[in-house]
């Protein structure tokens, strides 16, 4: 079975880890403030605040820039949980919109319908890796007088017209779970060129405090480890090279693939393929799943239900492209350690179930 996903751990990652256990410096640390300083090469030198999680970078984030009771942030629905969790952990309530289905993100249209003299700021998600359109975002935020805010966790090193993700908002979040393009183990990172926006972020996380027992507002622990750092930097030095592998992975796949849809990319848009999602079309979705499986091949639904429709959320709302996406995706294996013959197995299994007529 070709694994839906794979996490990349090697030997420079253990040796890292070792490094760190011998100094005995295992909390938030010199690993940590170097990691912020490496991962701020990514975002044009911005202010970087490593964080224990995703979901905290997103949290956090809401908090640092003073959203709160009363807020409301305009959120997709095709997204994790996480992203709307995030503003509702923050005292705000997360307004869903609709996407647009070529590349899975927020509908700037949409975006613009949804906006109520309570909306305090627009959160896109640049879904799969490829980036939202910041372009037309940012000029409803600015024309509206609302924060931009970006859910970044998929996308390390997308751009759009060249500038990266991360650099167009108030605060973006990018997060280091095990399976994303790079991996910290765990930990997420927030970035903002807000003096202030940063300060706030390093008191939230650590109590409340800059200096030793000098709380100044009430905090969480949300640090990052040293050892989480340390496998962090390892990877930040892989990522360019597991990017452009991840491109060349999805481009062969583009060109072999003829049974479902495959994912555009904007002519504006840098993709990093944090996941290969086709859309699947003329079939039920999930039995052809079941039998790429049958084939040897893993994929994954990400994901079946719109974040409205959880239970946490028990909305009945109309988002015709949401509900359309949540019923024919399918990501299929992207991940840089393919090997030649796996990408031409992928390829295969999918055109043999999409003839088969499944």
């Amino acid at each position: 079975m070709i694994p839906a996903a794979r996490p990349l751990i090697g030997d420079e990652e253990r040796a890292a880890v070792d490094r760190v256990m011998r100094s005995g410096m295992l909390a938030q640390g010199p690993e940590v403030a170097a990691f912020e300083q490496e991962f701020s090469a990514l975002v044009d030198g911005r202010h970087c605040i490593a964080v224990n999680s995703g979901t905290s970078a997103l949290h956090m984030s809401m908090l640092a820039v003073g959203i709160g009771a009363g807020d409301e942030v305009i959120v997709p629905s095709f997204s994790f949980a996480a992203t709307a969790n995030a503003v509702q952990l923050a005292g705000a309530t997360a307004v869903f919109a609709d996407i647009e289905t070529d590349y899975f993100s927020l509908d700037p249209a949409a975006v613009e319908a949804a906006i109520t003299p309570r909306t305090k700021a627009i959160m896109p998600v640049h879904l799969y890796g490829h980036p939202a359109d910041l372009v037309a975002l940012e000029e409803i935020a600015k024309r509206h007088g609302l924060l931009l805010i970006e859910d970044a966790a998929q996308a390390h090193a997308a751009a759009v017209n060249g500038k990266p993700v991360g650099t167009w908002s108030d605060a973006a979040s990018f997060s280091f779970y095990p399976t994303k393009n790079m991996t910290s183990g765990e930990g997420g990172m927030v970035t903002t060129a807000s003096d202030e926006v940063a300060r706030q972020m390093r008191l939230l996380r650590n109590q409340g405090m800059e200096k030793r027992y000098a709380n100044e507002i009430f905090g969480f622990n949300t640090r990052m480890t040293d050892i989480h750092a340390a496998i962090g930097r390892v990877q930040l030095t892989k990522l360019a090279g597991w990017t452009a592998k991840r491109q060349a992975n999805a481009a062969f796949l583009s060109e072999s693939i003829e049974g479902a849809i495959t994912p555009p990319i904007a002519p504006w848009a840098t993709h990093v393929f944090h996941q290969y999602t086709i859309r699947v079309v003329d079939h039920d979705r999930d039995r052809f799943a079941e039998e790429l499986a049958a084939r040897g091949v893993g994929s994954g639904v990400y994901y079946p239900t719109p974040i409205h429709r959880l239970p946490s959320f028990g909305l009945d709302l109309e988002l015709p492209g949401t509900e359309l996406a949540a019923s024919q995706v399918l990501s299929l294996p992207i991940y840089p350690t393919l090997s030649d013959a796996e990408l031409e197995t992928i390829a295969s299994a999918v055109n043999e179930v999409a003839k088969a007529g499944s």
